[in-house]
């Protein structure tokens, strides 16, 4: 089977800057059809740009994934563009650092909506769309390694994770039968944008005392020597978007140099 996505029609959600940007850009640079989905849609509109003028081809969409109105009009723009979704990421995250003792109703909430219920509705449209086309698709959901072993001060965001996961397998279950994929990647400590702001939620919290610290305990342990980029989560992605994977299904599979292994 080849890994190609050569003019496979996918989204990535959350995919203005971090991961989702990476496994965007490198699946257009393989020839895929990229909708680039993001809460900031001028930043969205801006990476669908430069993929563009750099021969790609790729649409920019504001979408929030707590919001079916807005996944559903989402999905209705890409296949008015590209005919129909082969593809959809449902990478869009949000991650808060909070002692146990300290989470509210609120946090719970913000975090389990966009994490939790995104990727349920993303899920759930995607394979509306899927089923209504026909042939099939690739649903790749973006976990973590927080989505395998709970983290303290991180409890909500784990609990998250693991709704991520247990969706995934859910879903593999439900849809099978209907030729669609559903599997997830679990990324470790990756330096982006998110983990700046875990790590200063560490300093905030009072449990490191200086920038980066976090960062780097988390990453102390890490067979391959090295925190990740969000680079190294593009093979993954490609794999998992092409006919190369048609045979799995249901798994979540962690990407994080060896931190831990399961």
């Amino acid at each position: 089977m080849s890994n190609s996505v050569k003019d496979r029609s996918i989204i990535v959600t959350g995919s203005a800057r971090g991961i989702g940007e990476a496994i965007a850009r490198g699946l257009a640079l393989e020839g895929a059809r990229l909708t680039i989905a993001d809460i900031n849609e001028a930043d969205a509109k801006g990476v669908a740009k430069s993929i563009a003028d750099g021969g790609g081809r790729a649409i920019g969409i504001g979408v929030d994934v707590t919001k079916r109105a807005s996944i559903k009009a989402m999905i209705a723009a890409t296949v008015s563009e590209f005919g129909r979704l082969d593809v959809m990421f449902n990478n869009a995250g949000i991650a808060q650092v909070r002692p146990f003792l300290d989470i509210t109703e609120d946090d719970w909430h913000r975090v389990m909506d966009v994490n939790g219920l995104g990727g349920l509705i993303g899920i759930q449209e995607a394979v509306r769309q899927m089923i209504a086309q026909g042939g099939g698709g690739k649903i790749i959901n973006t976990a973590s390694i927080a989505g395998r072993q709970g983290y303290e001060p991180l409890a909500h965001y784990s609990a998250s994770k693991f709704s991520v996961v247990a969706l995934t397998q859910a879903a593999a279950r439900a849809f099978g039968q209907h030729k669609i994929n559903v599997n997830a990647i679990c990324p470790g400590v990756v330096a982006t944008d998110m983990w700046k702001l875990i790590d200063k939620g560490f300093k905030d919290e009072g449990l490191t005392k200086r920038d980066n610290e976090a960062f780097e305990d988390f990453s102390a342990e890490i067979l391959l020597g090295r925190p990740s980029i969000a680079s190294d989560l593009i093979g993954i992605s490609q794999f998992l978007a092409s006919a190369g994977s048609d045979y799995v299904t249901g798994q979540s599979i962690v990407v994080d140099g060896g931190m831990m292994l399961i």
